[in-house]
């Protein structure tokens, strides 16, 4: 966003009052009355380190392709101003579609979106970029993402494969395709940039010999993975954390977190959320980010959850987050390691052995 865009974003929130860290502003005037319950509403907003804001409560759009613009309408709707969304979801036509049928200003929306591992070459990069924003049919990205560290081999096939069904792994460093991605910056079509799924030792050598600092870092987090010393050294740096998959093994495509209970009906969450007023497990799950200062992207098709996640909008006190710190199980849900053919995580908790 511009500085522009982000008064324009900021002052045009539907809920009128808009939380920025730790600090409340009114962009309009109102009556003490309804103040209040605007206040009891207000999103909270998060800053990046190149001062844009982004909403803490995003909108994820992994998997259901076919049920994506229906649901973001919906959340559009409901009040979410931040989706997320990638090239390999295939979402990116789903998300510019809804975006046009909500009649929401593309200026009070943060779109964040990702370059896939196949376009990982200095020379593709560009390309991509321009791929996604034609398909978002919009002219800027807020945040582009690159989703993982690791390269495929160049081309059109988004999964490329050798004849052993194995993926064909590409010879680009991340270093360089990171270059290219501050290109795109200088350009203004890319209004920040950042990573997704990095290591620490991955993220300090990006540090050391590039020139744009990530303004976002993208992972695996929620309270049976909370890597609290990771979390710690990106806040020292200014980077922001977004947590995707913040209900941890909620999802059934991840394997590993079958035959367990669920995160979000861990007992800790659940009494906690009585203590709120009738907070669920999963509500406390993304209230426990954004209390840390993280943004967070639930993924829902259903009208009733994509409304409830935004409830989950609202700060835990001291005695909440102690709490929460107990149950850390450093269970890593998401590790493609074996088929992408990459050792990912390698200094993170819950890496595979």
């Amino acid at each position: 966003m511009t500085s522009a865009a982000a008064r324009t974003f900021l002052s045009s929130t539907p809920r009128f009052i808009v939380r920025l860290q730790n600090t409340t502003h009114s962009f309009s005037s109102f009556s003490t009355t309804t103040l209040r319950k605007q206040a009891r509403m207000a999103p909270t907003i998060q800053k990046l380190n190149t001062g844009a804001p982004i909403p803490a409560i995003g909108f994820g759009t992994w998997q259901d392709k076919e049920a994506q613009e229906p649901a973001v309408i919906a959340a559009l709707k409901a009040g979410y101003r931040h989706i997320d969304t990638a090239r390999i979801y295939g979402t990116e036509p789903a998300v510019g579609a809804a975006i046009k049928r909500s009649g929401v200003p593309r200026s009070e929306i943060f779109i964040t979106t990702k370059l896939w591992n196949h376009g990982h070459h200095p020379d593709d990069v560009q390309k991509e970029a321009d791929a996604s924003l034609k398909d978002l049919g919009v002219d800027y990205i807020d945040l582009y993402l690159m989703h993982w560290p690791a390269s495929f081999a160049r081309g059109e096939d988004l999964m490329p494969k050798d004849s052993n069904g194995k993926f064909k792994a590409g010879d680009t460093d991340f270093v360089d395709t990171y270059k290219a991605m501050e290109k795109l910056v200088e350009s203004g079509k890319v209004k920040a940039i950042g990573v997704s799924n990095f290591s620490k030792g991955e993220l300090e050598r990006l540090l050391k010999e590039t020139s744009i600092v990530p303004a976002a870092h993208q992972m695996e987090l929620h309270p049976w993975l909370q890597q609290k010393d990771f979390i710690e050294w990106h806040k020292q740096k200014g980077i922001h954390v977004t947590q995707y998959s913040p209900f941890g093994n909620q999802n059934e495509i991840y394997d590993s977190g079958k035959n367990m209970g669920k995160l979000m009906d861990d007992p800790v969450l659940v009494e906690i959320g009585k203590k709120h007023g009738g907070k669920s497990g999963a509500q406390v799950a993304l209230a426990w980010g954004i209390t840390l200062g993280h943004s967070v992207i639930p993924k829902s098709k259903t009208e009733s959850r994509i409304k409830a996640n935004l409830e989950g909008d609202f700060k835990l006190d001291a005695e909440d987050l102690k709490k929460i710190e107990t149950i850390d199980k450093k269970l890593r849900f998401n590790d493609p390691s074996d088929s992408f053919g990459y050792k990912f995580y390698s200094d993170l908790d819950g890496a595979k052995d």
